[in-house]
């Protein structure tokens, strides 16, 4: 059973997602909530596997509800569902925490495809953004060849980094020293010379560290 609770400031749209949704077999909707405040409320009360967010609604700003949907359940995942194609709005969400993007414009399987991914615990960022994001890099030249300058270790942190996980998180998944990962960060943000982990996420989405 996948649980999945949908967020979105508009009726018609939680709709037609709860309809799509619960047309698969052994898939349930848990709840409704049209702000981010209600979002973080229901994804406490009913604990779902996924929560389809979206990006600009009343009260908490979708941001802000990921992350705190986040911090407060880790084993829920937050796939955020919006009109938004911009690096910055990708960038901001993976770096609050969610790991799945998929824009409303989207065929509606690409929704699908993305609540199974998220419930497996694997990222899906949707193709038409990651190509966008990939040729757009190689048009500005060597910079997206950036990758190869970083070592293996280095390249594991920052995809950890770009899924919005804290530098203790990362540690424990690398079995590394919480300071072992401060100085890869920096040495990475020197070496690619980023000022912020919102340009940390654009690097991984650039360089295919952050997708399905």
């Amino acid at each position: 059973m996948i649980r999945i609770l949908i967020a979105d400031d508009h009726e018609v749209v939680r709709s037609g997602m709860r309809r799509l949704l619960q047309a698969r077999p052994g898939w349930e909707v848990c709840g409704e909530a049209s702000d981010g405040d209600e979002a973080v409320e229901l994804a406490e009360l009913c604990q779902p596997d996924v929560v389809i967010l979206d990006l600009m609604m009343p009260g908490l700003a979708g941001i802000a509800a990921a992350r705190a949907i986040r911090a407060r359940l880790p084993r829920t995942e937050v796939l955020v569902f919006t009109m938004h194609e911009t690096e910055e709005f990708l960038a901001e969400a993976l770096s609050s925490g969610a790991r799945g993007y998929v824009l409303k414009t989207d065929p509606s399987r690409q929704l699908l495809t993305a609540v199974e991914a998220l419930a497996r615990h694997l990222p899906y960022i949707t193709p038409s953004m990651s190509e966008a994001f990939t040729a757009g890099n190689a048009r500005r030249g060597p910079r997206g060849a950036g990758a190869v300058m970083l070592t293996g270790r280095e390249r594991e942190v920052v995809r950890l980094l770009a899924h919005g996980q804290l530098n203790r998180q990362v540690a424990s998944a690398l079995g590394i020293s919480v300071k072992t990962v401060e100085s890869h960060r920096a040495n990475v943000m020197k070496k690619l010379e980023l000022r912020s982990i919102a340009d940390l996420v654009r690097y991984a989405v650039r360089n295919r560290l952050v997708e399905a």
